[in-house]
């Protein structure tokens, strides 16, 4: 399986998103919501809401914060419908991207979206002109390896809970790779060890990889994933780069 680049993505840009906390939390906000409208408030069986209210709390984001989201996902709190949509197309250099939003005004977004595309160099196609490059997984990821004690251990561990593969992140991390409908089971696995991932959640990953290998186009690259990823409604940005 090719290794995506959405981790490789949230690193590259983090010391500029780390700089916008607002930004962060308004988007982390939506994302509980449309989980809890999706699969019910509950956290212990919804993964979806689980990943998002773990990732809101490392950043602080105060509990009420939390709980108003979840409560207006479940419509006990009112507030305009979001919901989350998917737009797909092509950056310089013939690298596909899935846009995934989280939105209240369609018209909105793919507006903007399509005029970010434009100007980087990108654009926007039609349902279904690069989804097929892609698979939905479950990825858990640990960006250092030093957090396993024994690695041969818990690689054995992951592969007998249901881990389809286990790709490289960085120096010694890696990313757990799974069938979507096993992640709580491997969340579940990796809590009873006493570990704690950098980050959780239902991914795309790229079936095959496309390769930039000019600098001046890798740059007109990471500036559209930069851009589009800066959007308020832009939860995640994918890519099938090698």
């Amino acid at each position: 399986m090719a290794r995506h680049s959405h981790w490789h993505n949230i690193q590259l840009k983090k010391g500029k998103t780390d700089g916008k906390k607002a930004n962060v939390f308004a988007k982390i906000v939506k994302t509980i919501t449309v989980a809890a409208k999706e699969g019910g408030g509950d956290p212990a069986f919804n993964v979806k809401l689980r990943v998002a209210i773990d990732a809101a709390k490392a950043i602080s984001m105060p509990k009420e914060n939390i709980e108003r989201a979840v409560a207006r996902g479940t419509g006990q709190e009112g507030g305009n419908a979001l919901e989350e949509v998917t737009y797909e197309g092509f950056g310089p250099g013939g690298v596909a991207l899935l846009v995934v939003c989280v939105t209240d005004n369609h018209n909105r977004t793919v507006a903007d979206v399509k005029m970010i595309a434009s100007k980087k160099g990108g654009i926007i196609g039609a349902a279904g002109s690069v989804m097929w490059m892609f698979e939905k997984k479950g990825v858990v990821t640990f960006a250092e390896g030093g957090v396993f004690g024994d690695r041969e251990k818990f690689d054995l561990i992951m592969i007998e809970t249901g881990a389809e593969d286990l790709l490289p992140v960085g120096e010694d991390g890696v990313q757990v790779v799974c069938d979507p409908r096993d992640l709580k089971h491997m969340m579940d696995t990796i809590e009873s060890l006493g570990l704690k991932p950098d980050g959780v959640g239902m991914e795309y990953v790229a079936k095959t990889t496309t390769e930039i290998s000019d600098p001046a186009v890798q740059e007109k690259f990471d500036a559209l994933v930069e851009a589009l990823e800066e959007n308020d409604d832009v939860d995640a940005v994918y890519t099938n780069q090698a």
